[in-house]
């Protein structure tokens, strides 16, 4: 191809995101998971218009998520697979909160925020995205259901890369549903567990817990992590929570995790690393520097680099001790009490 066409191509992406949206909330790939079936037997599963969905599914197929068969017929391909519901992996949920309207439309105020530098979601909706959810719990259900189905495909890298061994009581701060949680007490059977965040996110974390068969080793609590977090953990795991924000509010996190902590405590943050200029195009950097742009346009924060990270440790009295890569793009960015610079004040 030539820069002209492949540029061309990369500007249909939102037209390949909405396909695939429209896929996952009909559950095309759930009725799929038998085999392949006719356009006009998926088309009564999904009480759709046979001839549009069929239209649908032959420009899925020409990206890699449907195969097309003859006679009609649609099978699965790895990338549909992923888009089935409730499997280990799916990212039915995250396609499905990318794409859902009041994201979707922020989205469409990028260039304000480009011109501005203020939030989208704020500018287009009249309210930051938190205040947003916590008044619609159906779009907090859907951004609740992304974050658990991330934190699952994350934690798996996590596990591999970060021990947790040792750990005795680990304090998951803004820890949604507990998927992340969940899954290091699982793998830590000796470990113990505290789950903080918003009373309306942390109702659906019972189940996900009880899922994953550590619910009696876990503590369930309602955190403001701005103004305390609980005391007494070995580790303070964070994972996406710092990059929602600025510098002002990270920093106020913070605080609030090393007034809790306790000498020779650490703060695990799991966050995506902007790196070098131009390094691993199309990968690693690509997503880092896209979730960046996903900050701005969304709740209003930003993807850091490691000095970044260093200089609002700083601030807050912590000292970065190590960075952990893993195999999923994302990084455990370790963090200790700065004892030279005493504890923070509130």
């Amino acid at each position: 191809m030539t820069a002209v066409e492949d540029l061309w191509k990369l500007s249909q992406g939102y037209r390949v995101t909405q396909t695939i949206y429209v896929a996952a909330v009909l559950g095309i790939s759930d009725h799929l998971a038998d085999g392949p079936r006719d356009v006009g037997w998926i088309a009564e599963q999904c009480d759709c218009d046979p001839a549009s969905l069929y239209r649908l599914l032959r420009a899925l197929a020409t990206v890699g998520v449907y195969e097309e068969l003859p006679g009609r017929q649609f099978g699965l391909t790895p990338l549909g697979e992923a888009l089935r519901h409730g499997i280990p992996g799916s990212v039915a949920p995250w396609v499905e909160h990318m794409a859902s309207g009041s994201h979707r439309a922020a989205w469409g105020g990028l260039l304000g925020s480009i011109r501005t530098g203020e939030n989208a979601f704020k500018a287009i909706h009249g309210e930051s995205a938190w205040d947003y959810r916590a008044a619609r719990p159906e779009a907090n259900a859907v951004f609740d259901a992304a974050m658990t189905s991330i934190s699952q495909i994350v934690s798996a890298g996590v596990l591999d890369a970060y021990d947790f061994g040792g750990l005795a009581t680990i304090i998951d701060i803004g820890g949604g549903r507990g998927a992340l949680l969940g899954a290091i007490l699982a793998r830590y059977p000796e470990a113990r567990g505290v789950l903080g965040d918003q009373p309306h996110v942390i109702a659906g974390a019972p189940d996900v817990l009880d899922a994953l068969g550590v619910r009696d080793r876990c503590e369930v609590v309602s955190v403001d992590f701005f103004e305390a977090v609980p005391e007494g953990g070995d580790a303070y795991v964070l994972k996406s929570i710092i990059h929602d924000w600025e510098d002002p509010e990270a920093v106020a996190i913070l605080r609030s995790v090393r007034r809790a902590m306790a000498p020779g405590s650490v703060v695990l943050l799991v966050e995506r690393l902007i790196g070098e200029p131009n390094g691993d195009p199309g990968g690693v950097a690509m997503l880092a520097a896209f979730s960046d742009l996903n900050m701005l346009v969304g709740p209003g924060g930003r993807e850091r680099t490691e000095a970044e990270y260093d200089a609002i440790f700083a601030a807050a009295g912590l000292r970065r001790s190590r960075t952990v890569r893993t195999a999923t793009g994302f990084a455990v960015i370790e963090a200790v009490a700065d004892s030279e610079a005493g504890p923070p004040t509130p």
